[in-house]
């Protein structure tokens, strides 16, 4: 945006009196500042501030211990550029706003190797190398709760008053009763240039699934998501509920995950996974293969919080062994079927509560690997990928931080920078979790043991 252009949008938004200038953290929170819209030139020309160190803060927000960003350079700040996304307005606070998406750069002009975003250009910079574009979409699972307790719990229908008690996978009805509330997520996608497409009612009491149309720019297609998230969360409160990415909030019932699919053209515009059949080319196997390869050390991306090994326990119907195949859901990489055309991959393992641009950098960058180093993988599996003896993901938490720190393949995806901030934020989110007693076991044990 010129000056010009900021001068012309100010005039057309009178109602904006705030910008909210926001960069994207390790967790996938959105940080920054209030900046008063007659500074909105100071938010376009890269001259608001901000500690490096706010990337990596934990899911509290609070710093890293001992982390080198806070105390060997003394907290120093970087300098926040504008990602080029027009500003976006929010309808959901109690005055109009707009955001303003930024990602951070060092003093001396380089980019922040510890920014997500950064992350995942560094990796679409290797696909145009290679004369490559990946044209991604995802799929995003959430649940309404009711805000009233601090457990969550199913919401009641705006139309029947009654509290939702089963589960509603395609309902019409559940979709129509939460009406005015898709209404308004539709709405705001418009309004921020987020490509809504279909919407379904999913497996649990109160999900909802939205799924993203296929854009040639993995970059917006990240901010799409991390911009959703937020926006499904503000409308929710909006209409008395409460919104949550969580990966397993309840126990009982299905976990929400974070669905990517992916192609890749070459500089002519065709599909190189496009075999002409149902097969896929070799270019789309090694793609396969080097996401298999990476994807235990990658664990950490696709389920990077406590509750994530919830949704990934055995038999909890979400992706747990490294396997792919043909059409199957039970596989962690899925060729779906249809026009040959649209040869695609998804990638099935990441919960809703993942960072979009770790995830996504996770995903593609993995699949370079297999691309680069001409990988193949085994045999497509046929029939129920749960039941079947395969390597599987981490099980736990820890042994996931433990495979992100050691992985080799992690360095050839992320800078070390990253790795190292990962690694640290995780390990001390882990720890703070070990000190917590829950009530379950002091049920189980009080006056048992």
């Amino acid at each position: 945006m010129t000056d010009s252009d900021i001068s012309t949008w100010v005039q057309e938004h009178p109602e904006i009196e705030s910008i909210f200038a926001c960069v994207c953290d390790l967790n996938g929170t959105m940080r920054g500042k209030r900046i008063p819209v007659d500074q909105a030139a100071k938010v376009v020309n890269g001259e608001v501030r901000m500690p490096l160190s706010i990337a990596n803060v934990d899911v509290w927000g609070e710093d890293i211990e001992n982390s080198e960003l806070v105390f060997e350079t003394g907290d120093s700040d970087g300098l926040c550029d504008f990602t080029g996304r027009p500003f976006l307005p929010i309808s959901w606070t109690s005055r109009p706003t707009a955001l303003a998406m930024l990602w951070m750069r060092r003093e001396d002009g380089t980019p922040f190797e510890g920014d997500p975003r950064r992350a995942l250009a560094r990796i679409v910079d290797r696909y145009k190398a290679l004369g490559l574009t990946p044209v991604v979409a995802t799929e995003l699972e959430f649940y309404l709760c009711d805000p009233s307790d601090d457990r969550p719990q199913a919401p009641c229908s705006p139309v029947t008053g009654k509290r939702l008690d089963s589960d509603g996978a395609l309902s019409l009805d559940e979709l129509q009763h939460f009406d005015e509330f898709m209404n308004d997520v539709y709405d705001a996608c418009a309004a921020q240039g987020i490509p809504a497409d279909a919407a379904i009612s999913e497996n649990g009491a109160g999900q909802f699934e939205i799924n993203m149309k296929h854009v040639a720019d993995p970059l917006k297609a990240a901010d799409d998501a991390a911009l959703f998230k937020r926006l499904v969360r503000g409308i929710a409160r909006k209409h008395g509920f409460s919104g949550t990415f969580m990966a397993k909030p309840y126990g009982d019932r299905a976990g929400s995950g974070f669905h990517v699919h992916f192609s890749l053209l070459d500089d002519k515009g065709v599909n190189v996974f496009d075999s002409g059949d149902d097969a896929g080319t070799p270019m789309m196997l090694q793609a396969v293969a080097g996401l298999l390869e990476t994807m235990q050390q990658n664990a950490l991306t696709f389920a990077p919080h406590e509750n994530s090994y919830r949704r990934l326990l055995p038999g909890a119907h979400a992706p747990t062994n490294v396997a792919w195949g043909y059409e199957n859901r039970t596989a962690a990489v899925r060729i779906p079927g249809g026009n040959h055309q649209a040869r695609r991959i998804e990638h099935r393992v990441a919960g809703a509560d993942a960072n979009p641009y770790l995830v996504m950098t996770s995903i593609l960058g993995g699949a370079l690997l297999g691309i680069e180093q001409q990988l193949m993988p085994p045999e497509a599996i046929v029939g129920d990928a749960y039941s079947l003896d395969l390597p599987h993901l981490p099980l736990d938490w820890a042994s996931a931080i433990e495979a992100f720190e050691d992985g080799t393949h992690v360095r050839e995806i992320f800078s070390r920078r990253l790795q190292k901030m990962l690694v640290e934020c995780k390990t001390q989110e882990l720890k703070r979790f070990a000190r917590q007693v829950s009530d379950f076991e002091y049920h189980s044990y009080l006056e048992v043991v």
